[in-house]
């Protein structure tokens, strides 16, 4: 079981005692300190033939790919558990080693809670595609974008909310773009696509387009639905813009352009 996503990120346990328990407290096989994790909050249990997980009470639930589980579950390989704001990924097979080098090198262009790539993965890309936009004189667009009021979002339904609403989101997104775009979390609730091949004005339509989609998704946590809009701003290499830095720059002024704008819209 390695750590994808909080506090010790990569970080490896293994599951080969009977019962290991996670919680708040020093007690606990696993420390996980944080305030909505309860103090013996999950026991995962070691049969010799399988692998289960059973919530012990706890305030806040156990969760298994985004699902709360009702007791007792039993864990196959690639699960991810979150508890509190931490989430594991549980390994299984026969070769755990390979797969824990290989999760972890995935950790370095992966964002662990939404699972799009991380802001060192797009800014490695952006400089690439800039470089062939320009070598070969083709069109280049980067979007920003970022969720309108989150820390309300976060306040007024909680911070596991709040990190619900990041990964639906994400999924939503990543669904509805191209296999040559490059959609990565550049921050807390900020994220960017890199659009190869694609247009100012094409790239205002396409940030429209996902724009209109989020806002018409439904949002819901734990029964609960939650608005979700986002505000976009789009900006197209040219001579002002050569660098990643100037573009980046570029479609940050335009994102608080749409912000200033009462937010939900794109501009660029």
């Amino acid at each position: 079981m390695v750590v994808i996503y909080g506090q010790d990120l990569g970080r490896k346990y293994a599951l080969d005692t009977p019962n290991l328990v996670l919680g708040r407290s020093s007690k606990c096989d696993v420390q996980i300190d944080q305030e909505s994790v309860s103090r013996a909050h999950t026991k995962i249990t070691n049969t010799g033939r399988s692998m289960g997980i059973r919530d012990l009470g706890s305030t806040n639930g156990t969760y298994v790919n985004d699902e709360l589980i009702p007791d007792e579950l039993t864990l196959t390989d690639g699960d991810l558990i979150k508890i509190g704001r931490t989430i594991f990924k549980f390994l299984a097979g026969g070769n755990i080693e390979r797969a824990y080098h290989e999760e972890i090198y995935r950790l370095t262009t992966v964002d662990g809670l939404t699972q799009i790539f991380n802001k060192r993965y797009f800014m490695e890309q952006l400089e690439r595609e800039i470089a062939r936009s320009s070598r070969y004189r083709r069109d280049m667009s980067l979007v920003m974008f970022d969720i309108d009021h989150f820390k309300k979002i976060n306040d007024t339904f909680g911070h596991l909310a709040g990190d619900h609403v990041l990964k639906q989101k994400s999924s939503t997104i990543k669904s509805k773009i191209r296999r040559e775009d490059i959609f990565a979390r550049y921050g807390g609730e900020e994220f960017a696509i890199i659009l190869p091949e694609i247009d100012g004005y094409n790239a205002h339509q396409f940030a429209d387009k996902i724009r209109k989609v989020v806002e018409s998704t439904v949002y819901t946590f734990e029964e609960t639905k939650i608005p979700v809009t986002i505000s976009m701003g789009v900006a197209t290499l040219d001579a002002e813009t050569a660098d990643s830095a100037a573009l980046i720059k570029r479609a940050d002024e335009r994102l608080y352009e749409a912000k200033r704008a009462g937010r939900n819209c794109v501009r660029g």
